[in-house]
């Protein structure tokens, strides 16, 4: 049982497929210290479009149970799609330290819907805070295939590492070798 239930964490629901994500500015936001939810929460009250992906976290707490929380993946950002008026809007929440244009909006929002499809997919994610150098892919067979990233190597086994290019940041997946061709 979740300690508390999962909540939207892009708005609209077809944000990123909108032809609005492709034209507006993109903002990340760095909001205070665990504030994430909260800068949601005000945003889709304010009606703003927004992005903030969430994973699932299985975990079992000192007495045994095993719980599930909805965690950020990336920690103290949420994604504002809008132009200045909206990024102000936002800013005036008091949940944001501060604020940064993302450059490269389509590179950006590819990136983006890959991960909310990937994270869609219920396929056990671990968080990549920093990219190692790789060889980059495309996986051409399997539930992931189409996906595009950098393979890393860890506990002797074979992952795809799928990331948002502009924060260097991301998710792994575990894959068989076979699966990935270099691009």
């Amino acid at each position: 049982m979740p300690i508390l239930k999962r909540e939207p964490d892009i708005f609209p629901d077809n944000l990123l497929a909108s032809e609005l994500a492709r034209t507006q500015t993109w903002w990340a936001l760095y909001t205070l210290a665990r504030q994430e939810k909260k800068l949601m929460r005000q945003l889709l009250q304010l009606q703003l479009p927004f992005y903030a992906p969430v994973i699932t976290r299985r975990y079992r707490s000192p007495n045994g149970r095993i719980r599930t929380s909805f965690e950020p993946l990336f920690s103290n950002y949420v994604f504002l799609c809008g132009d200045e008026e909206d990024r102000y809007k936002a800013v005036c929440t008091g949940s944001v330290s501060r604020y940064l244009a993302v450059p490269q909006t389509e590179e950006f929002v590819d990136d983006l819907l890959q991960l909310k499809n990937l994270i869609a997919s219920d396929a056990p994610l671990s968080p990549e805070s920093r990219l190692e150098p790789g060889t980059r892919v495309r996986i051409r067979s399997g539930s992931f295939a189409g996906y595009e990233g950098v393979i890393v190597r860890r506990d002797k086994e074979t992952r795809l590492q799928v990331s948002v290019r502009f924060m260097e940041q991301g998710v792994s997946v575990a894959i068989d070798d076979c699966q990935a061709d270099p691009i």
